[in-house]
């Protein structure tokens, strides 16, 4: 069950990345290698063949190594198939062009958290840089905690595990999740 909690919230986290891709180029050399990136993706989005689809995705991130939209789909195809580490290796490298986006650390961080078993101190490096890009994020707040707490942190799990409960207005699933393990983790 946690399990499918975990790939249904990366999936979402996809795609929220998905909704927020944008290239940010402006010179128009940068603007033609978007629009040939753009082509390879919808290329691929329209195959039925898995291998060709792929193929293409990967030359749109070498075309144009910041659009998002490529490494969403490489994403979402490798986390349906389970090969987390494809998952980790994508977002890596996304994160080599977009340093500053915090749902590229958190997808690695997602990513990590589904391998079997989980890989704590891997996830917990990429959650902690969402979370120093983003200190107002309850989800990273929720997971640093939750692996914080996993490890016998209780005091500094806390900390980020009210955070994140507190957030109930903007993201009431990590508040819920947050509040859950509060209660289990007993009173303070």
């Amino acid at each position: 069950m946690r399990s499918a909690i975990r790939r249904l919230a990366f999936s979402i986290l996809l795609a929220v990345l998905a909704s927020a891709a944008m290239s940010v180029m402006p010179v128009r050399a940068q603007d033609a290698n978007a629009e040939k990136a753009q082509s390879l993706v919808n290329a691929a989005i329209n195959m039925t063949d898995s291998a060709q689809a792929l193929k293409l995705l990967w030359q749109a991130t070498d075309i144009d190594p910041g659009f998002e939209e490529a490494y969403v789909y490489l994403g979402l195809y490798y986390n349906s198939r389970s090969d987390f580490p494809k998952v980790v290796e994508v977002y890596q490298k996304l994160a080599k062009y977009e340093p500053k986006q915090p749902t590229v650390y958190l997808n690695i961080g997602e990513a990590y958290m589904s391998f079997v078993p989980p890989k704590l101190e891997d996830a917990l490096n990429y959650y902690r840089k969402a979370y120093a890009l983003d200190p107002s994020s309850s989800f990273a707040a929720l997971r640093i905690g939750q692996i914080l707490a996993q490890q016998g942190s209780r005091t500094e799990a806390l900390k980020y595990l009210r955070q994140a409960a507190a957030d109930a207005a903007h993201n009431p699933n990590a508040a819920a999740e947050a509040n859950k393990l509060i209660a289990e983790m007993g009173p303070s």
